[in-house]
């Protein structure tokens, strides 16, 4: 971002050098050349300084949930199913490369009957009642759960943040070039914030993420699958489940792109990559305990 910023920045004060202000029929002088480059290191500082922490994506995330929950009613009336799935969302995070979060990651179910599962920056995990519900086994829980934390651990929503800041940016380039107000760190974060987390809600409740994101969290969530000991065939079980469903009941598992279709054949070339034991058979009582 500092890099596309700093010579868009640079591009309008050239055009400011070349056509100067006119007062009264008066040319202002025009400024020394050190002002400008005084700007553009103001700028660039400023931009190293843009790069979210943790615990910014961590109050982005409870903003983005606070959109989600505004929709959704959380499902209470099985408190030991919500405890179950965080159970597995721990395994698999703890045998992961990020097994620690700003605070940690949690998973709720939503009372609807839409076959849906959204995840924030925070790592908060949503999955629909519907959802769960359709699943046969706790590897192909295991599955919506990988598949969430891998957007939440490569980041995606973050991205989403970062671009619609970029666009908040260009748009306020003209004010900022030629005020320079000197805006603190925090002061445009607060600026951003809002317009942020609702980019994020749009991409993971009514746009999805784009086609390379989900792709990529599909192949994360293998990894992150046979790193915990489940089955990472379960997450082709389940895209399969949920094209059948999509056919049958004209339903749609989000809105997300590429389609099913396209994310069943790319986890089928994937799979040939895994060579994990399949153990899935020591978790069913345990499954039909908590779902059934």
């Amino acid at each position: 971002m500092k890099k596309i910023m700093t010579v868009l920045f640079a591009c309008f004060f050239m055009i400011m050098i070349i056509h100067p202000a006119h007062t009264g029929g008066r040319t202002q002088s025009r400024p020394s050349m050190d002002f400008f480059h005084d700007a553009l290191a103001d700028m660039e500082r400023a931009f190293d300084d843009s790069e979210y922490t943790p615990e910014d994506a961590y109050y982005l995330g409870r903003a983005t949930a606070a959109n989600i929950l505004a929709v959704y009613e959380p499902y209470k009336d099985k408190p030991e199913l919500t405890s179950y799935l965080n159970l597995i969302c721990i395994a698999i995070a703890v045998n992961s490369s990020q097994p620690i979060l700003f605070n940690g990651y949690h998973v709720m179910i939503l009372d609807s009957r839409e076959l849906n599962a959204f995840s924030t920056p925070g790592g908060h995990i949503f999955i629909t009642r519907g959802l769960v519900e359709i699943c046969t086994s706790e590897d192909m829980l295991a599955a919506i759960i990988a598949h969430e934390l891998a957007h939440i651990m490569l980041k995606h929503g973050i991205d989403v943040a970062e671009q619609a800041e970029i666009n908040m940016e260009l748009a306020r380039m003209a004010d900022t070039a030629a005020a320079l107000t000197g805006n603190t760190r925090s002061t445009r974060r607060l600026m951003n914030f809002r317009e942020s987390a609702a980019a994020i809600v749009d991409a993971v409740m009514i746009n999805g993420y784009s086609r390379p994101q989900e792709l990529e969290a599909d192949h994360k969530a293998l990894t992150l699958l046979a790193d915990a000991g489940y089955k990472p065939a379960a997450m082709l079980e389940l895209l399969r489940l949920l094209q059948g469903l999509e056919r049958s009941q004209s339903i749609e598992f989000n809105s997300t792109h590429p389609s099913l279709a396209e994310r069943i054949s790319n986890v089928e070339s994937m799979l040939t990559f895994f060579r994990v034991e399949d153990t899935s058979s020591s978790r069913e009582q345990r499954f039909q305990v908590y779902v059934n």
